[in-house]
């Protein structure tokens, strides 16, 4: 769709002009493949000394949905984490704009385009990436020290989740399902059994610290994407879901995102002054990380019985049997691998 046909591009191009310096237009709108629950479009600000390319992450059609996920947040709140995240030295996309109701948008903002890939096929696979492979579990771990660091006092309204209130909701909704998986009832009562304290310290958590989320280039990691499923919880939480086997994309000898090990994940962390990394539970959150993989799985093959044909319905639903496999490994692995 050519700029000028497009409903958003008039608007969009006149908050560019009175919010980005040196502004005269926009070029090059077009809306990207990625992006699953937010539109993602890329365009140029075109100023006199060149373009400057820019990222509009919006709400889908421009307005929230009532639909949506409850544990998703406002683009407004996200757009000022990613600016704390930033402030305590968190690669992000600096966030240039929020937009306003009056700027005929839509909900959303616009931020600097981070060149990159976010392809986990592309960044296991390439060449281009080789070297920045062995080097990405021990950066992803100094980026989540620096992330726990943000202070809370300056956050916007957050949900709060620990450990035993996710394994509830997730039970709730195992449950809602009525088909019996038993290796998930075995995990859901080890995860009942093995919850951290009440006394753990929560911090501000990314919630989706995955393969998918993380902009890499040549060098290593770029920038932290999606936060649009942040809370506070506990820390750990994110150290864990990057290692999740569905994270792997097949490589799963090497448990952070199919890149590399715990050992560097966790040297990272400690080593950026993220604390001493606690084990016990960190397993205990890849074990819900991979049990919450599974119930999703469960819901995915719910929509497609219910009347929802599309193909990846059908192949993600499928998943649920391959999830129980990875919860036999975590929950009595064999030779220490898990």
């Amino acid at each position: 769709m050519s700029v000028d046909k497009n409903p958003i591009a008039a608007p969009l191009e006149a908050v560019t002009k009175r919010h980005i310096a040196g502004a005269t237009g926009v070029a090059n709108l077009k809306r990207l493949s990625g992006g699953a629950s937010q539109e993602i479009w890329s365009f140029d600000a075109t100023t006199e000394s060149g373009s400057v390319p820019l990222i509009l992450r919006r709400a889908p059609g421009g307005v929230r949905t009532a639909g949506r996920s409850g544990t998703a947040i406002s683009l407004e709140t996200e757009a000022r984490l990613i600016e704390l995240a930033g402030e305590v030295g968190v690669p992000v996309p600096p966030v240039r704009y929020v937009l306003a109701e009056e700027d005929g948008v839509g909900q959303g903002f616009i931020m600097d385009c981070v060149p990159g890939e976010t392809l986990a096929r592309k960044i296991l696979r390439d060449a281009e990436y080789a070297e920045a492979r062995p080097k990405l579990a021990r950066q992803c771990g100094e980026v989540l020290a620096r992330l726990h660091t943000v202070d809370k006092s300056k956050l916007p309204p957050l949900r709060v989740a620990t450990g035993r209130d996710e394994v509830e909701q997730y039970f709730e909704t195992y449950k809602a399902y009525q088909y019996p998986h038993p290796v998930f009832e075995l995990a859901f009562r080890w995860l009942k059994d093995n919850a951290p304290p009440d006394s753990t310290v929560l911090t501000l958590v990314h919630g989706d610290f995955r393969n998918g989320n993380l902009m890499i280039g040549p060098d290593g990691l770029r920038a932290v994407l999606d936060w649009e499923i942040s809370h506070v919880g506990d820390p750990m939480a994110d150290l864990s879901w990057i290692c999740i086997n569905p994270w792997r994309f097949g490589n799963i000898d090497f448990p952070v995102g199919g890149f590399g090990s715990r050992e560097d994940l966790f040297a990272g962390y400690e080593a950026a002054g993220g604390g001493k990394v606690d084990p016990a539970r960190v397993k205990f959150w890849e074990v819900l990380g991979t049990l919450k993989w599974g119930v999703m799985c469960m819901g995915m093959a719910a929509a497609f019985l219910q009347g929802d044909r599309s193909v990846e319905r059908a192949t993600i639903g499928r998943r649920s049997s391959e999830t129980e496999v990875d919860l036999m490994r975590l929950l009595a692995p064999l030779n220490g691998r898990g």
